[in-house]
């Protein structure tokens, strides 16, 4: 932070700030003046911010007192605007044990160096102790393989877990859309192709959830509102849903989701909040939320979320499932809804850390149709086998905070921590990252103006009013932004990533909890209009914003729960391109933690007696 005055903070010059852990910098708490709002409350408070003079007024005083206006629009600073997040790619001489990819490869062929990466079975470390096991994508080929299970047979069992989680007295709301019909179809042919003895890859019949933001024939893509699917229809699948099907994977639907993306929590007043497995009466996270619950549920092995501001990540953490965001540019965009085009990106739900590597591997690579806007590097696979985990890790922590959480979660990241560290020799570097606060609110006003953009010209005949209230709020917000609280955001940008970079050259990620709070209570008023709590919110998205707002690849993995039995996850942060890398310290983490992982309530066993 540098100086503040009655206007705006003036920053200092990045070069002359101190990123080490005795730093003069100030960690700024996040300091949410908004109280929660649901029910009438929230439709008066809507209705007086879509009144131009009252709303203008309200807009304004939202602005100041949460310090967008302090902190954002008239801060002073002397770096330029970073509009998109771009980032060359560097030789890392370190990589070890990494398998580096042709780029003309097929997504089935790029699965299968993902299965010769995997540690083998007779290696792995003996499973019959465990309180509770996932059943994985090599689970699946396995048994559709030796004639145990039939793709057809799961299809059947899924739609019917599927109905009995819609069940009024469950109404666990995991999907938005899905068509037996079509899921049976694919399972069919998937069957028969096992019977003929030539399955397309290992993916072939596995049931993959596709969340609601990205293009999946035959459903359409409504962004969890009701009429964005109206005026843009889905014409076919996305890239990355196109790459999994010509892997054989059965798409079995569309995913429930916070409405546009616009929140954190996952109620969505349209379709229903996505309950959390492991306790539904609390949430399971915005906005991929409902692609975490039917992995957490035990529906899929893996799920295709969106992440704009942590939105794969915090709900996996919730649900107590693996969360892998890629670098920026690493997943085509094409087929996703625009809502959010320079920080959001695709990324994987999972129940384990080697599903989110094949599938990964099979969605990585470049658009047919689309010119990306950087060429990534070639892709890079990491061999996962604990015995040769390499011992010069080194973890930057920013110990202020790294401590900004719940108690329960403090402690099970820094015991996570201290047993990676026993076990690996791995290193922590204490490191100061000046202006986090600054950041999450240079993102809301980036990821904000992006999302206006985005959709304006159908805002005022059809989405405004047939809008969920919470998300009025939001819209009313976002429309607020002008060019220079834009600008100034994209400033900001600049400045944290010269910040990261320098904290990079010191260490090979940055290690956090992923979220600041474990599942919070739905509730009963917040199920009609969607519910405005800014202080959750804001506690959810503490360590999310650098992977979305600086384009980084960043991964999180369950390690334990809190003392109401509630998942609690951590995250690494890596490097740009440096996914390889992240994937095998997740495998790392997962291993000292995976004995003690508890069967959610709600689980549908889709494999068992094969």
């Amino acid at each position: 932070m540098g100086i503040i005055t009655d206007n705006g903070v003036v920053y200092k010059p990045v070069d002359d700030v101190d990123l080490g852990p005795h730093s003069d910098q100030i960690y700024l708490h996040a300091d949410v003046k908004a109280p929660r709002m649901a029910g009438l409350i929230a439709k008066v408070f809507v209705w007086s911010l879509e009144m131009k003079l009252i709303g203008n007024v309200l807009v304004y005083f939202l602005k100041k007192n949460n310090r967008i206006q302090k902190l954002v629009s008239f801060g002073v600073m002397e770096d330029a605007p970073l509009y998109v997040p771009l980032h060359p790619y560097k030789e890392d001489t370190e990589e070890e044990e990494v398998k580096s990819l042709c780029p003309d490869m097929s997504p089935a062929e790029q699965v299968q160096h993902a299965i010769d990466c995997l540690q083998s079975p007779d290696a792995k470390l003996q499973e019959s102790h465990f309180s509770f096991r996932r059943w994985k994508i090599m689970d699946y080929s396995r048994a559709y393989s030796s004639g145990q299970m039939t793709p057809l047979v799961v299809a059947e069992r899924l739609i019917s877990a599927v109905v009995q989680s819609s069940d009024p007295g469950t109404d666990m709301s995991f999907f938005i859309s899905y068509d037996a019909r079509d899921i049976l179809r694919q399972a069919t042919e998937s069957t028969l192709r096992y019977q003929r003895g030539g399955p397309i890859s290992v993916l072939d019949g596995v049931p993959i959830a596709v969340k609601d933001e990205i293009d999946c024939s035959p459903y359409p893509t409504t962004g969890g509102s009701t009429w964005l699917h109206k005026v843009r229809p889905c014409k076919g699948d996305a890239c990355c849903v196109k790459r999994l099907r010509s892997c054989g994977a059965i798409l079995v639907g569309k995913t429930n989701m916070h409405e546009l993306g616009a929140g954190t929590s996952g109620i969505n007043p349209q379709y229903g909040a996505s309950r959390n497995p492991y306790n539904p009466k609390r949430i399971s996270g915005g906005s991929s939320s409902g692609s975490a619950a039917v992995v957490c549920a035990g529906l899929c092995p893996v799920a295709l979320g969106v992440d704009g501001g942590g939105s794969v990540r915090m709900p996996a953490a919730l649900c107590g499932v693996v969360g892998l965001k890629p670098s920026y540019g690493r997943i085509p965009h094409s087929g996703v809804l625009p809502l959010n085009w320079t920080v959001g990106m695709v990324g994987v739900l999972a129940g384990t850390v080697e599903d989110s590597l094949i599938v990964y591997a099979a969605i990585s690579g470049q658009s047919e149709q689309h010119q990306p806007t950087v060429v990534p590097p070639r892709l890079k696979l990491p061999i996962l086998k604990h015995s040769n985990m390499s011992s010069s890790i080194k973890l930057a922590k920013y110990d202020e905070w790294f401590s900004d959480c719940s108690d329960d979660i403090r402690s099970c990241c820094l015991k996570a921590l201290a047993s990676l560290q026993k076990l690996y020799g791995w290193k922590t570097v204490e490191v100061t990252i000046p202006d986090i606060e600054v950041m999450r609110l240079a993102h809301y006003v980036t990821i904000g103006s992006e999302c206006t953009a985005s959709i304006a010209h159908h805002l005022k005949n059809k989405g405004r009013p047939e809008s969920g209230w919470d998300v009025r709020v939001a819209l009313s917000i976002y429309g607020s932004f002008d060019s220079r609280d834009y600008l100034n955001a994209q400033r900001i940008r600049n400045r944290q990533m010269r910040f990261h970079e320098k904290i990079f050259s010191m260490a090979d990620v940055i290690v956090s909890p992923t979220v600041g709070v474990t599942a919070y209570e739905i509730k009963d008023d917040a199920q009609k209009t969607g519910e405005l709590d800014y202080v959750n919110g804001a506690a959810l998205v503490r360590y999310s914003i650098a992977g979305n707002f600086l384009g980084l690849p960043a991964v999180t993995v369950p390690i334990g729960y809190d003392k109401l039995g509630l998942p609690i996850g951590i995250q690494f942060i890596g490097k740009p391109w440096s996914e390889a890398k992240l994937i095998q310290i997740a495998y790392a983490m997962e291993a000292l933690c995976e004995a003690e992982y508890k069967k959610p309530q709600v689980f549908y066993d889709l494999l068992g007696e094969c």
